[in-house]
């Protein structure tokens, strides 16, 4: 799997390649940048200043400061913090072998053999230009240079510079944490080449997995300009209303489509030094901005800063947390009025109420911000504040609205961009608040809904396009023709709906089929949508089928609430019945005539991790966290999981591998509810196939992936496979083994007895049952062992208990 990621960061986007990377300071974003770098298998320099003292340890070591382990103390003290850091910065730690790590002094001549050289210092202007005259005094002719500046002018950047320097200079302005943020920021200066603007737009959508957004060289760009206004408009509104922090983040999170961080603890996680940088930076050279008072720094602010209040940097901001005397995890909310940490206080609004059923967020939106009651005139308000600021940034940040939106989904994790929100709420009918409110947005919008255009976007005949102010009519998003958005078929008539999943026709006699249940949690309706899918391909002659979705996670397993209702009014058959058509699903999607593709992200958990082990191929997101957690329920994975791991593990008993450890690799993975934390790391652990499935950097490319892996097994001759009965397995000569490591791990206390429980009954299933010697079985005579050992497990008290407990309290209970 590493040479595809090898092979596909070298290869050329722009007639240009990139094999080598060299990131100059290894700070918090520097480091994680690297890490990135290596993700998408690229050598990389990491490099940073040398010491000025010895530590106490050197001391005591001897050592001097013109040891090598002293000299690059910082950088390697830099990335072992990183590594270490949750979330990871890395897909899988093996990775961080391809970062070579050294200092200013001594190891700049390693820039010489580098494709692109990113600088990631203090954001002091003096600074970095010494860097920069110190690259061009190493970098070979033609290589890119770049800087990860969040606000500094990039024309300013390579006053005093070459020619080629400034031809191949840029800023490339990552969000933190690099991985998972998506967004960059690429701003050119007047001198960069145009190829050199179009390579890393490119670059870093198909290579980096960003949402690349080209930005105009104003302060702050674009996504810090936007969302650090909305923060300071917040606080603004808040102190008129005499709002608490708690009931703002109640506001500003999920219900809204912002991240589940809001805006308070979001702060404390960017840390309060650096929101009123950026906050001051704009304030200071933006004297024309007609909202420029927003930025102004709160007097609470002011006084946290001078307590050294920044967030989670100093262990405390406007969240801080403690423990009660019970020992007990607590966390304060910082009372603004008294700047005294009070217990964080539940928060209730009617209007938070009626809209948090609803699951469609632009619908939520609407009730949202109709209601009658405080939450609702706060989120009008602010609403107002907004979405003034970024139609008068029109064209002065950017020319086109997109821009805007892409930047603010990517860079700070909103769900709707301020221009999408709008329209979900209503462009005309809200204008007209805010003017009777004192809001006055740029005559643009008006002009826009006086020629009859009422929203900023529209699908036409399954394209998106957008209102463009300046040419006054809609225009095609341009790039989006390499991605496949299910929202641009919502319009369209859909090949078959039920409430659970929707079968789409994604062109070229794909199939595409969507989930879009809560969670996209596994019942009835989703399983009905794939059978259906298939019986429609198979007898129509479709190509094949793509089983993907846009929402934030693929699966996140079983409907529980369904199986659990099955075992408490003890309707065995129905359950029975229930399991079954799940296995039968399953092996639908091995066993069709046409090729099914699966295209995990996010969450795929459970049920989604096992329609991934059944798909002839699957296209992950790098960013997928799969496994079979079953036994975190009290039950094992029945819906074909532990089956398939028995057959894996024959495969590889076929192949030579020694078999109890490899048998005992695969039960641990299902007896400890492995999840694997990214798509690499799914490959390392036996879930995605090396040399048959791939992953997709870029989430927003995954099911076009997707579809031509489709068409390639197509063109290929696909053939419908043979259900296996050649499975070796173990039975007693592997199970008393691991029946006696699993009583060991009892009597020492690690799990309790239902886990020995769960755990023996994996096994049993697992070995193929209680068979005197290894033996040749089919896949159904698996398939029936794993569900009768899911019913015998859901039918016990505990682990109804744990079902419950994970339905009520979103977390496995251990009993």
């Amino acid at each position: 799997m590493e040479a595809v990621v090898e092979k596909a960061a070298a290869r050329k986007a722009s007639n240009r390649a990139i094999k080598k990377a060299a990131v100059l300071g290894s700070g918090v974003m520097g480091s994680r940048i690297a890490c990135h770098f290596a993700n998408i298998g690229l050598e990389v320099v990491l490099l940073d200043i040398v010491p000025r003292e010895l530590t106490d340890k050197e001391k005591a070591k001897g050592l001097t400061l013109e040891n090598k382990a002293v000299r690059n103390r910082l950088v390697n003290d830099a990335l072992t913090f990183a590594l270490k850091s949750n979330p990871s910065p890395i897909y899988d730690k093996d990775f961080s072998s391809r970062i070579t790590t050294g200092n200013f002094d001594d190891d700049m001549e390693l820039l010489k053999d580098c494709d692109w050289i990113i600088e990631a210092v203090i954001e002091r202007l003096d600074i970095k230009k010494i860097v920069f005259e110190n690259v061009e005094k190493y970098r070979k002719e033609g290589s890119l240079i770049t800087s990860n500046t969040s606000g500094i002018p990039i024309h300013m950047l390579i006053e005093g510079r070459s020619d080629d320097f400034k031809k191949h200079f840029c800023g490339t302005h990552f969000f933190n944490p690099p991985r998972y943020l998506k967004l960059l920021e690429v701003i050119p200066s007047p001198e960069t080449a145009p190829e050199v603007v179009d390579f890393f737009m490119e670059y870093g959508d198909l290579y980096l997995g960003k949402t690349t957004v080209l930005c105009k060289d104003t302060p702050a760009f674009i996504a810090n300009r936007v969302g650090v206004f909305s923060i300071m408009a917040i606080f603004h509104v808040m102190q008129e209303m005499g709002m608490t922090i708690e009931e703002v983040d109640a506001l500003t999170g999920p219900i809204t489509g912002r991240p589940k961080s809001a805006t308070f603890r979001t702060s404390d996680v960017v840390g309060l030094d650096t929101l009123v940088k950026v906050a001051k930076g704009v304030y200071d050279n933006c004297p024309d901005d007609e909202a420029r008072d927003i930025f102004k720094i709160p007097d609470f602010i002011n006084t946290m800063l001078e307590k050294g209040w920044y967030g989670d940097k100093t262990k405390q901001g406007f969240y801080k947390k403690t423990k009660t005397p019970e020992g007990k995890r607590a966390i304060l909310a910082l009372d603004l009025n008294t700047l005294e940490y009070q217990p964080k206080a539940k928060v209730r609004f009617a209007s938070i109420g009626t809209a948090k059923p609803i699951d469609d967020l632009k619908k939520r939106l609407k009730v949202l911000h109709a209601a009658d009651d405080k939450g609702a005139e706060f989120l009008n308000k602010v609403g107002y504040h907004l979405f003034r600021y970024v139609s008068n940034r029109i064209p002065e940040i950017a020319n086109e609205i997109y821009k805007v939106d892409d930047a603010m989904r990517a860079g700070f994790g909103w769900e709707l961009g301020p221009f999408e929100y709008w329209d979900a709420v209503g462009v005309e009918k809200t204008l007209a608040a805010m003017e009777e409110a004192g809001f006055q947005a740029a005559p643009w919008i008006k002009e826009m809904l006086d020629a009859g255009n009422t929203t900023f976007y529209k699908v036409e005949n399954g394209i998106k396009k957008v209102y463009n102010p300046a040419t006054k009519i809609y225009e095609t998003i341009p790039g989006l023709d390499n991605f496949i958005l299910l929202d641009n078929y919502r319009d369209q008539k859909p090949v078959w709906a039920n409430k659970g999943a929707t079968i789409h026709d994604i062109g070229d006699g794909v199939l595409c089929v969507e989930f879009h249940t809560k969670m996209n949690a596994i019942g009835s309706e989703i399983l009905q949508g794939i059978n259906k899918a298939i019986d429609i391909a198979e007898k129509d002659g479709w190509k094949g089928i793509v089983i993907g979705n846009d929402a934030p996670n693929f699966s996140a397993g079983a409907n529980l609430a369904m199986i659990l209702m099955f075992a408490i009014e003890q309707e065995y058959d129905e359950l029975d019945f229930a399991v079954r058509a799940f296995q039968n699903t399953t092996m639908r999607i091995r066993y069709s005539s046409i090729p099914v593709v699966a295209v995990p992200h996010g969450l795929t958990l459970g049920g989604g991790c096992e329609i991934c082990l059944h798909s002839d191929r699957v296209v992950a997101a790098a960013e997928t966290y799969v496994g079979l957690v079953e036994v975190g329920a009290g039950v094992l994975p029945a819906g074909g999981g532990t089956k398939e791991f028995a057959l894996r593990a024959s495969d590889e008993f076929f192949k030579g591998d020694v078999q109890l450890p490899t048998l005992q690799k695969y039960l641990m993975n299902i007896a400890t509810a492995k999840v694997a934390t990214s798509a690499n790391e799914a490959f390392n652990v036996g879930i995605f196939r090396k040399g048959i499935d791939q992953i997709s950097v870029n989430n927003n490319r995954a099911i076009a992936d997707a579809k031509a892996a489709v068409l390639e097994l197509d063109a290929a001759g696909y053939t419908q496979p043979i259900p296996r009965e050649d499975i070796t397995v173990l039975g007693r000569t592997a199970l008393g083994t691991i029946y006696s490591f699993i009583n060991g791990m009892k009597a020492a206390g690690y799990i309790s007895e239902h886990d020995e429980l769960i755990a023996q009954k994996v096994a049993y299933v697992i070995c193929g049952g209680d068979l005197s010697y290894p033996t040749k079985v089919s896949e159904q005579y698996l398939l029936d062992l794993e569900r009768e050992a899911f019913i015998q497990l859901l039918t016990t008290e505990k682990s109804m208990l744990r079902v419950q407990h994970i339905l009520t309290k979103g977390k496995p209970l251990r009993n």
